[in-house]
């Protein structure tokens, strides 16, 4: 799950993590009264009107905007608050801009990069940074990777000062704000760790001329099958920022995103799904989404995953992947053959079955009357459901 920039600095400030003065607004006339409180409340003369949406990229794509005085604030919020906002994460159609956040100015002399994520491989948290933050911070991934730092956290003994002074000093903070830094990336540990994070980045973090360093930007992602342990952040969910089917599959506990392929999967086991969408691609196609209908789907939610993939215009034809463990396979069968009947299936559809109660899934679908391809084994399966969609 994510959440707004202005959300995450909420959460943030929390912890003690140093940010500057901002509100959040839904309106032209709640931006420039922000603005009026964060002159009131911290002097400012200079403010920064930022677009809420999930994706990076919103600088460039010009919902990020400097304003001097107040006129500029409104003038800026009125172009900004509804656009269509065009970012390299939010493809070509972008995003409509609903909430805007406007924050008080600051003397930048700085500006650096810094995550925390977890690395599979060890299953720790790692702490990275980088003396190259602001908009290009992909670029320096892709062509100088040499300039991103990164520090291992044991588990263990968790996140202690010599950690940040590590990465501090290697992306170039001045001596004297070498505590500073180290302090910053603790709090930032410490909220990652308590709020069951997946990731958290700050882009950019600044020193200011002061010689503070300040979360300029905040972006947290959060666990979803954590968040029965954060009411309060699960509140923060805005479904104006998922698609209609996400939103109808997260009602229904399942796990989708939408992909801008042809063949539209339904598959249980997030690993299984993960090797489906690899061996479409390997046979020449595309996949529409990522769907996992989880170990213990009803047939009501296989009917209702059904549904959401067959909404998808792009849907040209549908692979069911199921190894029946705890899932048994005629569940899924009656499932399909529910929702093909309710929706009056008009794409070709190839089906794999394979594990508990397969022989009876198969016999379910082969008598059911509809147009449903069956598979022996998964590499078959992708070439059958290629070829139904058009080839190569």
């Amino acid at each position: 799950m994510n959440v707004h920039e202005y959300q995450a600095k909420e959460l943030l400030r929390r912890y003690g993590v140093p940010l500057l003065a901002g509100k959040a607004a839904l309106s032209v006339d709640e931006a420039v009264k922000g603005a009026e409180e964060l002159k009131a409340k911290t002097g400012t003369g200079v403010w920064v009107v930022k677009a809420q949406i999930h994706a990076g990229g919103r600088g460039k794509g010009g919902g990020v905007k400097v304003a001097k005085s107040i006129d500029e604030v409104r003038n800026h919020a009125q172009k900004i608050l509804g656009m269509q906002l065009v970012t390299h994460q939010t493809g070509p159609d972008g995003k409509k801009v609903h909430k805007l956040f406007v924050e008080q100015g600051c003397d930048i002399a700085k500006e650096y990069y810094c995550a925390l994520l977890v690395d599979r491989a060890t299953s720790h948290v790692i702490l990275m940074a980088s003396s190259e933050g602001g908009m290009d911070i992909e670029e320096v991934a892709a062509k100088t990777p040499e300039k991103i730092i990164k520090v291992d956290i044991d588990p263990a003994i968790g996140y202690q000062p010599f950690h940040g002074r590590k990465v501090a000093l290697g992306i170039g903070v001045p001596k004297e704000s070498m505590n500073k830094a180290a302090s910053f990336f603790g709090a930032l540990y410490k909220a990652f760790m308590d709020l069951d994070c997946s990731m958290c980045e700050i882009n950019p973090l600044v020193l200011t001329k002061q010689g503070d360093l300040v979360a300029l930007d905040a972006k947290l992602n959060f666990d979803d099958n954590a968040l029965f342990r954060h009411k309060d952040v699960a509140e923060m969910r805005d479904p104006t920022e998922e698609s209609e089917a996400e939103t109808e599959a997260a009602k229904y506990d399942l796990a989708y995103i939408s992909l801008d392929g042809t063949i539209g999967c339904m598959v249980n086991g997030a690993g299984l799904a993960m090797a489906t969408l690899d061996i479409i691609k390997l046979h020449g196609a595309a996949p529409a989404n990522f769907l996992d209908v989880g170990g213990g789907a009803t047939k009501e939610k296989v009917t209702v995953a059904f549904k959401i993939i067959l909404k998808d215009p792009k849907v040209k034809a549908i692979l069911v992947n199921i190894f029946g463990g705890i899932m048994k396979c005629d569940v899924i069968a009656e499932g399909i053959i529910a929702a093909a009947k309710e929706v009056n299936l008009a794409v070709p559809l190839v089906a794999r079955l394979e594990g508990t109660n397969v022989e009876l899934g198969k016999k379910m679908l082969a008598e059911s009357g509809l147009r449903i391809t069956p598979a022996s084994d998964l590499t078959d399966a992708a070439k059958k459901v290629v070829a139904a969609a058009g080839g190569r």
